[in-house]
């Protein structure tokens, strides 16, 4: 090439570096003749149309992560109800984009980062940690995060990380699916994985990661799964890390890293904007035992910037609904990403026109040894709908996660289950869905039957369970599942005192509720946060809250 072949019924263009041969059979084979290098002429000064590019670039290395993790997962959580979350990260740690996944997992997954930067200053190429510790960088101990640095091939540095976190189904502890209704201290939790080296020069430290798995008083109960799980989640970064670096052979490490700043700049930008039109406001979140988030926002237009102030909030949790202060990061992130209309990358960028002032020790900055289970996905949902109150934008959600777990010796299960989202003043809260911090989805029943000794007996929209109001909340579920084997049963919840709140006068959602019918015929209401023995033939049932109205009843006539 270049050539032009024409025939009565086809024209074929050879290209430059292209050659055309053809075969005794009489076929056109086309090959190329030298290797070819595409190179962007992209500059690093930002441009409008780059900068889109690179927030879809950037986000589409984090799903196709995802979508390795998926696909090679081996538990129920990860596989099926897709309790995971992948994101990549700048060479500090910050987080520079992210998949649709979790947004507990992916505003706190930073400190993660940051806390294996702090502890392992001669990483090398090929090597990747793993941690879940909720004080160093985690949340609760089942979200397990494995880490991957990404270095220049020529200068030997740190470019990029990648990171993909997920639910293990077992981490050990206490109870099986590790997350007791009851713990108080972090290790009933399970096993602390701080900082462990799992990948070194490209090979998986499987004994070593199952020494740990295996030992300590309460141990991982199926250790096989947890490997498989983080083998998944190693060939995640490893997707990640490939095209990243196929991002940076075509548009050069100066030009994408000009552009990782600009995207993070461009997020920053917009939280301001958002700042400019808010002003000074307050609210109270309650929990079913009467502790109290409590948040301020004092806005100062000037600088288009504001501070999110926590005084006020409950001390300590003598229980298990303690959260870190990644978790609170996480929260705010969320909720300032929300109130942006455009389109950009859930990232570090939120965060910089926000001062946030945690009180310590407290409910959401707690101190070693509390035990945290319940921080990261109960404490979190009312810290959501704490700052949305205060903003006024959006009536209570369900606030919960209806967090129900069950298991023995030799099956371990974990869900949550959906709920009423709140009104806003324009539309209607949506029905049985997951809200703010949760995403994830319930395993088909057909799988869950086939994996698991359970039958789902139903699952159906909760009607009327939602707030009335001039815009309704949405409506909550109702999932009963009958149990074939003995197991113990542990239930995290909220909402089962304290209402979801209407907005601007609208009516609260109602409570949800959590029932034992045992196959004797009678049947026993239980708390918010509960731990029971079921045997061959119980059912569970949990009713979950409905959403909170928006606007008096009367402006929707």
């Amino acid at each position: 090439g270049p050539a032009v072949l024409v025939e009565p019924n086809a024209t074929t263009v050879i290209e430059p570096n292209w050659e055309g041969r053809i075969t005794a059979n009489g076929d056109l084979v086309i090959q190329r003749v030298s290797p070819h290098t595409p190179r962007s002429a992209v500059g690093t000064d930002v441009n409008p149309v780059q900068l889109e590019i690179f927030n879809n670039l950037f986000m589409n290395v984090a799903e196709q992560m995802g979508v390795v993790l998926e696909n090679t997962a081996v538990s129920v959580n990860i596989k099926e109800r897709l309790d995971f979350s992948c994101a990549i990260f700048d060479p500090t740690g910050e987080l520079i984009a992210n998949a649709p996944h979790l947004p507990i997992h992916l505003g706190s997954m930073s400190e993660a980062i940051k806390s294996v930067i702090a502890n392992n200053p001669a990483m090398s190429p090929g090597d990747a940690y793993v941690l879940n510790a909720p004080y160093n960088g985690g949340t609760h101990l089942p979200d397990v995060t494995v880490v991957k640095p990404i270095f220049d091939e020529t200068t030997q540095e740190r470019i990029f990380y990648v990171a993909a976190r997920g639910h293990h189904s077992d981490i050990g502890g206490i109870v099986p699916g590790s997350a007791p209704a009851d713990s108080t201290t972090i290790d009933q939790e399970g096993l602390v994985l701080d900082n462990v080296l799992l990948v070194q020069d490209d090979r998986f430290l499987e004994e070593e990661i199952r020494n740990i798995l295996t030992g300590g008083p309460w141990p991982a109960r199926n250790p096989d799964q947890n490997i498989a799980d983080l083998k998944a989640q190693v060939a995640a970064c490893e997707r990640g890390a490939t095209e990243l670096k196929r991002v940076i052979a075509h548009y050069g490490l100066d030009v994408v890293h000009a552009y990782m700043s600009h995207v993070m700049e461009n997020a920053e930008e917009s939280v301001r904007r958002v700042i400019a039109a808010l002003t000074d406001c307050e609210f109270v979140g309650e929990m079913d035992d009467g502790h109290q988030i409590a948040v301020s926002i004092q806005v100062n237009l000037e600088e288009r910037s504001a501070v999110i102030d926590f005084s006020g909030t409950s001390g300590q949790h003598p229980g298990n609904f303690n959260a870190p202060k990644a978790v609170c990061r996480s929260a705010v992130l969320y909720v300032f990403r929300c109130m942006v209309n455009d389109a950009i990358p859930l990232n570090a960028g939120c965060l910089i026109p926000l001062d946030i002032r945690i009180p310590d020790p407290s409910l959401i900055s707690p101190h070693p040894p509390a035990a945290v289970i319940a921080g990261n996905v109960e404490t979190s949902q009312l810290l959501v709908d704490t700052l949305f109150g205060a903003l006024g934008v959006v009536a209570g959600s369900q606030g919960t996660m209806n967090n129900f777990i069950w298991g023995n010796d030799e099956h371990q299960y974990y869900e949550t289950i959906c709920g009423g989202a709140g009104a806003t003043p324009t539309s209607d809260g949506a029905s049985a869905v997951h809200t703010h911090m949760t995403n994830t989805r319930l395993t088909d029943p057909e799988i869950l039957e086939w994996r698991h000794p359970v039958r789902v007996e139903h699952f159906k929209v909760r009607h009327n369970s939602g707030g009335q109001g001039a815009r309704r909340g949405g409506d909550g579920v109702v999932r009963r599942l009958r149990f074939l084997e003995p197991m113990t049963v542990n239930v995290l919840s909220s909402r089962r005192k304290i209402a979801p709140f209407g907005a601007h006068g609208g009516e609260d959602g109602l409570v949800g509720i959590n029932r034992l019918l045992k196959a004797d015929g009678s049947s026993e209401e239980l708390p918010g946060s509960t731990r029971v023995e079921v045997h061959i033939g119980d059912c569970f049932e949990i009713e979950t809250p409905g959403g909170g109205g928006f606007g008096a009843f009367e402006q929707a006539k």
